[in-house]
């Protein structure tokens, strides 16, 4: 017999996780499905884009976990590029993973909905198909472009309907989600799974302040996460430009924290509005220079805007604030009252002024700022912990197998390609 195996000649399972819009072991949440898998036994590949300044090399084993990734240009031009760049990666998918061979259980995880093209293809050859649904591109699409009868929005909806069609068990990333899959996706509630992402608390975790960061100023704003048109940077930026010129508060530095489509367009705003000498902007950093940021802040922003999008998404950003014990000001959106609780206060939605008024009042309350980073920490290491979600990450998978002998212990392919075992 070849393939894998664990303990001796017990054959092992194997899964393929499938990635478009982020390299691994960058893409945390999939680093941490790779590695509680890993842990329970299974084999792990992943397929996924090479990074710009990280995950560069094309192969790589990385803690036992295989990854294989292929070179990809981010879209540009309008849909043209985004045909590209999707047909750039489905190719590439699909050649590597012929390479891997059969599998167990194939793992797609969007945006884009367009990863069941290669996973029908597996589970033709013995898979299981997990939906491990990061996005709502319907709503996506509708928060970054709002249109909502036009050709693009209705394929994109089309796809949606075909993954969750040809999904075995779908993975949700919150309540809201796993309704969506139930209710639009024609899902079984028995075949979703809520697997909420959490903050590695052994890579997070808080380190002395460092003063230095403050530039001078008493104080520290931070702000952590993707700068794209659904994000809600600029609201921040006309908030703290708010809090200078109508609060009279000068007694801050703040820092942005992250990369994405508008980086360019939100220092350019910062400079319109007369704080480029108050408002640093970093670009993507090492996870070290980050924990050295948010330990230091005194408040943390989650300035997402209310959109189809944002009011049912969990934002990692909220929980990495939240593991460090910093406190958070957010608008008041759906997901991020159940994320946050009381580690939270908020702004009505996409009110700039009130959102500025609440970070003044956190900033002449020590005691509050405290208090708010210390619900957060109790919250991650309780209900919101990674724990939880692998306990469900398994159940998921043992689901999707359904008692079926691995891979390595039966024929995956009645047409003898990708045969694993030998008569």
């Amino acid at each position: 017999m070849s393939g894998d195996t664990a303990g001796g000649d017990r054959p092992q399972r194997r899964a393929l996780i499938l990635v478009e819009n982020l390299s691994v072991p960058f893409d945390r949440r999939v680093w941490q499905e790779c590695t509680t898998l890993r842990d329970a036994g299974w084999t792990v590949h992943v397929i996924c884009p090479q990074g710009g300044k990280r995950d560069t090399e094309p192969e790589a084993e990385i803690d036992g976990v295989r990854i294989h990734r292929y070179p990809l240009r981010a879209a540009t031009g309008g849909p043209a590029g985004y045909l590209r760049e999707y047909g750039t990666a489905l190719w590439h998918t699909v050649r590597l993973a012929r390479k891997v061979g059969p599998v167990d259980v194939v793992h797609a995880c969007n945006p884009p909905d367009l990863l069941f093209l290669p996973a029908l293809w597996m589970k033709r050859r013995g898979a299981r198909f997990v939906f491990d649904q990061h996005d709502l591109v319907p709503e996506l699409y509708l928060s970054r472009f709002g249109r909502g009868e036009d050709l693009l929005y209705r394929a994109v909806c089309a796809l949606e309907r075909r993954t969750y069609r040809a999904a075995d068990v779908v993975l949700a990333t919150n309540e809201s989600y796993r309704d969506v899959a139930v209710r639009r996706g024609g899902k079984r509630p028995s075949d979703v799974f809520v697997v909420r992402s959490a903050p590695d608390v052994d890579r997070f975790h808080p380190v002395p302040p460092e003063p230095e960061l403050k530039r001078g100023k008493p104080h520290l704003l931070c702000y952590l996460g993707v700068m794209g048109p659904q994000d809600g940077v600029d609201y921040a930026l006309r908030a703290l430009a708010k809090l200078r010129d109508e609060a009279g508060r000068t007694d801050w530095h703040a820092v942005f924290v992250g990369g994405g489509d508008t980086f360019d367009a939100m220092v350019e705003l910062s400079r319109r509005l007369g704080l480029a000498e108050q408002v640093e902007f970093t670009g993507r950093i090492p996870d070290a220079d980050l924990v050295r940021y948010l330990s230091t802040a005194d408040v943390c922003l989650s300035p997402d805007p209310n959109n189809p999008l944002n009011d049912v998404s969990t934002m990692n950003k909220v929980l990495e604030y939240m593991v460090m014990g910093r406190p958070v000001v957010s608008f008041d959106l759906r997901e991020a009252r159940v994320s946050a609780g009381d580690a939270a206060v908020y702004a009505p939605s996409d009110d700039e002024g009130e959102f500025a008024r609440l970070i003044a009042l956190l900033l002449d309350d020590p005691e509050k700022r405290a208090l708010m980073g210390k619900i957060g920490q109790e919250r991650i290491g309780g209900p919101l912990s990674w724990r939880n979600s692998q306990r469900s990450l398994l159940a998921a998978y043992d689901a999707a197998c359904g008692g079926r002998a691995p891979v390595t212990a039966r024929d995956p392919d009645p047409d003898g390609e990708g045969r694993t075992i030998e008569r």
